[in-house]
């Protein structure tokens, strides 16, 4: 072996490492991997650290469609103190009836509709959900003598691209609706997406759900339906399969799948 074999051997592998140039191979991907994990650490910590913020935004932004759906958001207002108006129910779907066995306040109606205990698979699924809570959160505001003034119902089903995610809010007679308007959605920018037009929620007010002989007759089309002008929203111009997903989904949720036991006990004054 000769001296410089002998030399390189007693520094170690670290030391041949050392005294390698610096834009070997093995140094070049060691800097890289290195990066790659720092950044790595850096992103995750951070991640954890902004989860409780993350958490706290996206309850002020639930909180913010509601009272934007019911129409008694004010900017200027404390968003907390304005929310706590409205009382959060837990609905049982079959029986439309509160039920007392989750807390309100945390009740998740996403990861119940993933919870096979909690949810069915659907086979007639028209929303294009795939599976469906058995329970879900509504919100009643009331007026100042204490009656119902109106409901908050949670609502989703698929557009073109993606899931939209909304509230609708009804007068307290179950039939009347007050708004509508969805709060996340991955809808075509100018086209879908225009589901968040003032112009186009506004035209969701006044409107009704079913007709005199209780048969539901909402949709959204792009002619008036023989139902009448009370039961029609425009289609979304260039958007034909959003404003197809927004008519299935309305109809879903307000229909015998969704919440029509419960609106039958609002009406009967049993909620």
């Amino acid at each position: 072996m000769s001296d410089e074999q002998q030399q390189d051997a007693s520094k170690g592998p670290i030391g041949r490492f050392l005294a390698q140039p610096a834009d070997s191979i093995s140094k070049t991907i060691f800097v890289a991997v290195a990066v790659c994990l720092v950044a790595s650490m850096v992103v995750s910590a951070a991640a954890v650290a902004l989860r409780p913020l993350q958490e706290v935004n996206a309850l002020k932004d639930k909180q913010i469609n509601i009272l934007q759906v019911a129409g008694v958001y004010d900017p200027e207002e404390d968003v907390v103190e304005a929310f706590a108006a409205f009382e959060p129910h837990v609905l049982e779907l079959a029986t439309g009836e509160f039920t007392d066995a989750f807390d309100a306040t945390t009740f998740d109606d996403r990861a119940a509709a993933d919870d096979p205990e909690l949810s069915v698979e659907l086979e007639d699924d028209p929303a294009g959900i795939g599976r469906q809570s058995k329970f879900v959160t509504v919100y009643l505001l009331r007026d100042e003598a204490g009656s119902i003034d109106k409901v908050v119902l949670p609502i989703y089903g698929y557009g073109l691209w993606s899931t939209l995610y909304g509230y609708i809010a009804l007068e307290n007679n179950g039939n009347d609706i007050y708004g509508l308007q969805f709060y996340e959605h991955g809808e075509t920018p100018g086209l879908g997406a225009e589901v968040d037009n003032p112009l186009w929620k506004a035209q969701w007010n006044g409107k009704k759900l079913e007709d005199e002989d209780e048969i539901l007759q909402i949709n959204v089309s792009k002619a008036v339906t023989p139902a009448g002008p009370d039961y029609h929203v425009d289609a979304l111009a260039g958007a034909t399969l959003t404003s197809d997903g927004v008519h299935n989904l309305v109809n879903f949720w307000m229909g015998e799948a969704g919440f029509s036991l419960f609106l039958d006990n609002l009406k009967a004054g049993n909620v």
